[in-house]
Order: structure tokens, then sequence, then C-alpha cells
């Protein structure tokens, strides 16, 4: 598995919430395995999100995707993204 990490900056992150949520469907159809969410401690509008997708080729033709630049815009993502496709190694468990 390929894993996306996200990290932007939303105008009002319950504003962008349900837009984040309403495009699940799309990226379900892109390959994407699902992910977790978070915010940063420091802001509530700084949002991080890590998702699991089918492969690395889905993973970039999605983000890379002039349809998800716009829906950011839509939904109030206000910096550029920092973005990063990773490969897992391990669990790393105590």
């Amino acid at each position: 598995m390929v894993y996306v990490l996200i990290k932007h900056t939303v105008e009002d992150f319950s504003k962008w919430k349900p837009g984040f949520d309403a495009h699940a469907s799309v990226r379900k159809e892109s390959g994407c395995k699902g992910g977790m969410l978070f915010r940063t401690s420091e802001d509530p509008n700084g949002v991080v999100v890590i998702f699991e997708w089918d492969t690395i080729e889905n993973a970039r033709k999605f983000i890379e995707s002039p349809e998800l630049k716009k829906k950011m815009e839509e939904v109030g993502v206000i910096s550029k993204p920092d973005i990063f496709f990773l490969d897992k190694l391990e669990d790393i468990a105590f």
C-alpha cells in the first residue's frame, strides 16, 4: 500500500469538513482505501490527512487532478498543501 500525507490550512474547519466528507466517494473510486484526519494542536484550521491508497499511480493521478484543486478551493483550503507520497516500511509497537 501507498500512503499520502497532506498538510494544509483551511479557512474554517467547520465549513471545510462537510465538503471533505462529501468528496469521500470520489476518493474511493480513485483507489483510496481510507485514512486518518488530524487537526494541528496549534491551529484548529491546520489540517493533516493521511490516506491509504491502492497504488502510487492512482494516488498521484488523484492528487494532481484539476478536479481536486478546484474542490479544495471550493471548500476553503487557503494554503498551498504540503504533500508527501509514502511507502510504509513497518509497524512500530511497544
